[in-house]
């Protein structure tokens, strides 16, 4: 059951754009800024969250909409009908709907698996630890849909008891233990979700080879306990220093994902940027490997073969046919992509304007 139909109404320069006949493979190409990323943000919007380029809503809007835009696509096989996007009266806000019925945006990892590889992905393991805490939810997400609802019941609990400890005066005892019960509970379960990934994700990356894309080595950090009655009490023995720092310093929103290069024993941070590139390359492949033949899974890769040399490229499209995941790449030309061209759909995008080759 993947991706078979796709429209864009009104999004970023996508006035009225129509995907039909979808392939395992499907293909992007055209010039820099043509609409070949637009296209792939927007399939990333059937995934909780604010899409790969994490924009807010109403920049997602074709200008001149009045704030309004509409993504829909029908998944194969199953005759779901998902949508998403925006009304003009409340651009801000998000609307989700399956099979014509509204819906909340984390009840989409239930129909599909979504994951991502962007060049502003690059960095990933030079930028701050929030990065790879999103990156490493969206891979856990992919893996277990409830993991989004147990993020939002976090990061809600988590507002609340860093608005107490702002408080001029001393908020009543049980206030912080209603709180405290509730971030112990949802953040147990992402700690230990986050947990097993690495752990599914280790295995599958040990049984690689250094080459051709560099082997990174997984090692995840937990920012408090992993049992929920731990983390409570751990909560509850912080209350003095989180007062003074007015913010919370324990529980998985401080976790980290460190990340070495096998093969010289490296932080991923002090590598190249083509070895750092070859280890999310890595990363990806392995989780792919992990996705679920009950739920559809999807790939979106943009410009991943561009500084891919020949075998690397084979490489690359023959752990994806092993995947099982419906793949979408964007590209400037269809020359580096020969070797899958002929299983593939292919589009060529102008200026927002998508045809079929």
């Amino acid at each position: 059951m993947t991706l078979n139909r796709l429209l864009l109404t009104r999004f970023r320069n996508h006035h009225e754009t129509r995907l039909d006949g979808t392939a395992r493979f499907n293909l992007l190409v055209g010039e820099n800024g043509a609409g070949k990323t637009n296209v792939l943000e927007a399939i990333s919007l059937f995934a909780p969250g604010r899409g790969l380029r994490r924009a807010a809503l109403p920049d997602m809007a074709e200008k001149g909409s009045a704030g309004s835009f509409a993504v829909s696509a029908e998944l194969l096989d199953g005759g779901v009908q998902l949508g998403t996007g925006t009304l003009a009266e409340r651009p801000s806000r998000r609307v989700v709907q399956v099979n014509g019925a509204e819906t909340s945006a984390n009840s989409l990892s239930e129909w599909l698996a979504i994951g991502w590889l962007t060049p502003a992905m690059d960095r990933l393991f030079a930028e701050g630890p929030s990065a790879r805490r999103r990156f490493l939810d969206r891979l856990v997400l992919a893996l277990e849909p409830g993991h989004a609802r147990n993020a939002a019941r976090l990061d809600n609990a988590l507002r609340e008891r860093n608005r107490l400890l702002g408080e001029t005066y001393e908020p009543e005892p049980g206030w912080f233990a209603a709180i405290e019960a509730q971030i112990a509970e949802a953040g147990a379960l992402i700690a230990q979700a986050r947990a097993r990934l690495i752990e599914r994700l280790s295995a599958s990356l040990d049984a690689l080879p250094d080459a051709p894309f560099a082997r990174p080595r997984l090692t995840y950090q937990p920012g408090g306990p992993l049992e929920a009655d731990e983390l409570a009490h751990a909560l509850a023995e912080g209350r003095r220093r989180d007062r003074a720092a007015q913010r919370t310093l324990t529980g998985p929103h401080r976790d980290e994902l460190a990340v070495t290069m096998h093969s010289k024993d490296q932080p991923a941070a002090d590598c190249s940027t083509g070895e750092q590139k070859a280890m999310l390359i890595a990363i990806t492949l392995a989780h792919a490997g992990l996705l679920s033949p009950d739920r559809p899974g999807l790939l979106l890769l943009d410009e991943v073969a561009a500084h891919l040399d020949p075998l690397r490229r084979e490489a690359l499209f023959e752990r994806l046919r092993e995947s099982g995941a419906q793949v979408w790449l964007t590209g400037t030309e269809v020359a580096p992509f020969e070797a899958i061209e002929k299983e593939a759909a292919v589009w060529r995008v102008s200026d927002g304007v998508v045809e079929r080759l």
